[in-house]
This record gives C-alpha cells, sequence and structure tokens, in this order.
C-alpha cells in the first residue's frame, strides 16, 4: 500500500464500522479522509483525525472510534502498525514502497496534473491582463491579481481530486492583498515568479517579493530551484540516451529521502486541496527538487562504468521526480522549463 491509498483506505473502514454496527448507523462516513506525515516528535509514517470527524455522529468518544478503526485498519495487507495516540488520532506505520511503483504513480500523476492544467475552465494560467498596466488591481470580476492567482490554484488542486467547481463559482478563499501594485509586481518579476512569491505565502498572509529569491539565477532562490531540477532530470535523461541507455524501473537503495518524498506526494496535493493551501506544494516541490538535485550525481555512469541495471533504475527515479516537479507546476500555473 501507498501513502495514496491510505486515506481511501480509512474511508472504507469507516463505511464497514457502520455497516457492520461496530459504529451507529447515523455516523457520518466522510468521502474523503486527509491523512498527513506525523509530525516530529510524533509516533508512525501518517496520521489522521478521522475518529473527530464521525465521533459526534457515532454519538460516542473518540478514543472509542479510533479502537474500532485501528482494528479493522490493522489487518489490512500493507499496514504495518496502527496506534491510537491522545483523544483519538489514529497514527500509521507503513512499508517503504518500492522503486518500480513510485515510478509508475510519479507518471501518472504528472499525467493528471497536466490534464488539470489543461482544462480552461479549471485551469487558467497566471492573468494576461496584469501585463496591460501599471496598476492592473483588478479583472472583471472584482478580483485582485493575488486573489485570482490563489483562487484559480486551489480550483486546479480541486479538479484534479475530481471536484467540478464552475469558474463563475471559484472557491472563497480569505487572501491577504499584495503590499505593492500589481502591474509592477508581474513587470518586475515576471508572471511566473510572481505567482510563485504569492502561492508560496499562506493565504492570510502578505507575500513578500525579493530580487534574490525571484531575480537571481542562482539555487539561493527556491523558484528557480523548482524549475533548475525539473530541467536537470530532463538532462540526466537526454545525457543517457547519448550513453546508450533509457530509464527502467527497478529497486533503487540509495535514494531515500527522493522515495519518500515521491510517495507523499498523492497525500500534499490533497492536503493542498482539503485545506485549500498552494503553499503546502510549494514547499513540497522544494524538498523535491532538493532531494533531486543531490541525487543527480549518483545518476549517470562515471568515468569508463558501464551502464548497469542501478543506473537504469536510478534514472527512472530522477525522471518520475521530473514529471511531479513538472506537474506541480503545472497546477500552480507556471511552466517548468526543459532547459535553463
Amino acid at each position: 500500500m501507498t501513502p495514496a491509498d491510505l486515506s481511501r483506505c480509512v474511508v472504507r473502514a469507516v463505511r464497514c464500522a457502520v455497516a457492520d454496527g461496530e459504529l451507529a448507523a447515523g455516523a457520518a462516513v466522510p468521502e474523503r479522509v486527509v491523512v498527513e506525515r506525523t509530525r516530529p516528535g510524533g509516533v508512525g509514517d501518517y496520521a489522521t483525525p478521522v475518529a473527530f470527524q464521525v465521533a459526534k455522529a457515532a454519538g460516542r468518544p473518540p478514543r472509542d472510534v479510533a479502537d474500532v478503526l485501528a482494528r479493522r485498519l490493522g489487518a489490512e495487507p500493507g499496514i504495518e502498525q496502527v496506534e491510537v495516540t491522545g483523544a483519538g488520532f489514529l497514527n500509521f506505520v507503513l512499508p517503504a514502497p518500492s522503486a518500480p511503483a513510485l515510478v509508475a504513480d510519479a507518471i501518472s500523476r504528472d499525467v493528471r496534473g497536466r490534464a488539470a492544467h489543461a482544462v480552461p475552465a479549471a485551469a487558467p494560467a497566471a492573468p494576461a491582463d496584469a501585463h496591460a498596466g501599471p496598476a492592473a488591481p483588478a479583472d472583471a470580476s472584482g478580483l485582485g491579481l493575488r486573489e485570482r492567482v490563489v483562487r484559480r490554484s486551489v480550483q486546479r488542486l480541486l479538479y484534479v481530486h475530481g471536484a467540478t467547481t464552475a469558474p463563475e463559482h471559484l472557491p472563497d478563499v480569505p487572501v491577504a492583498p499584495v503590499a505593492r501594485r500589481d502591474g509592477d509586481v508581474v513587470a518586475r518579476y515576471g508572471a511566473d515568479a510572481a505567482s510563485w512569491a504569492m502561492l508560496a505565502t499562506p493565504a492570510r498572509e502578505t507575500p513578500s517579493f525579493s530580487d534574490e529569491q525571484l531575480l537571481v539565477q542562482s539555487e539561493a532562490g527556491e523558484f528557480f530551484r523548482v524549475r533548475y531540477a525539473h530541467a536537470r532530470s530532463r538532462a540526466l535523461v537526454r545525457n543517457a540516451e547519448q550513453l546508450g541507455f533509457r530509464p527502467e524501473a527497478g529497486e533503487v537503495d540509495d535514494a531515500a529521502a527522493l522515495l519518500r518524498l515521491l510517495a507523499d506526494h498523492p497525500l500534499v496535493l490533497e492536503a493542498a486541496a482539503h485545506h485549500r493551501a498552494p503553499e503546502r506544494l510549494t514547499r513540497h516541490l522544494v524538498e523535491l527538487a532538493d532531494a533531486l538535485l543531490d541525487f543527480q550525481y549518483r545518476v549517470l555512469p562515471q568515468g569508463d562504468e558501464k551502464p548497469s541495471a542501478a543506473h537504469r533504475a536510478r534514472l527512472a527515479l530522477a525522471e518520475a521526480a521530473g514529471t511531479v516537479l513538472a506537474g506541480g507546476l503545472a497546477l500552480l500555473g507556471m511552466d517548468a522549463p526543459e532547459r535553463l
């Protein structure tokens, strides 16, 4: 079981507990459960507060509901351990996913992300009218630039998870305005970099714009690192083709950080959509980019070394990380250049 399957597994456990009479028939079965990585000092790999959602309608304390669900989930294949902590938090330990599964997942996620980006109603790019003049505070909807950027990114995230929000009913996301004039920000930093600064900051906080972070092409800037990591993944594939070998899924035993971040990606997308918080996705893309940039030096053969199965597996993993970075940028409304 991958972490992406875990939330569906929890929903199924609630539904079955209600159907079997372990929980009251009136207990609400959530359509989706947000499962997030356990915070430092927590128990296990992932956790969910689903028992608190169900407890009131079930007429039982959250801890009792969590105990019922823990017994069921503990018998699920692919879950190593379930533990109830606090007043009713469910904590899970999952086995490490295999590299082939992660590569396949990464490719499918990228396809879904790009499909969402291609739907005009759900995934418009950064608004072109921002370039029309130095002020450009709002479009016909009366929304300022940052509000449009944030809300449209949230809509893409919701679309990827099956929501069908119409363009005239954009999600209601309270957004702090940009301290500078919209047109000035876009003119100085460009639409993509300006959007990154707006989306990387929680919506209720005012974003800051830094020349070093958004204009200088160096690894000191997070926006540059994410796009550069994607470009490096594409360069690795091109270089491998010149050496006569292609990506091939296999076990990779020296990429723990990259494997973990790829495994977490579906949960990050789900949490970003659920909380309507694109900044969760930007943080994850930065972590993934940093892991890929560290990993890149182990992908290609060195010197007279011949390409091996390990090199093919590492290349497949690097390519998968690149596709996830591209898909993530697409969900944020930004381009992922092949070369930087």
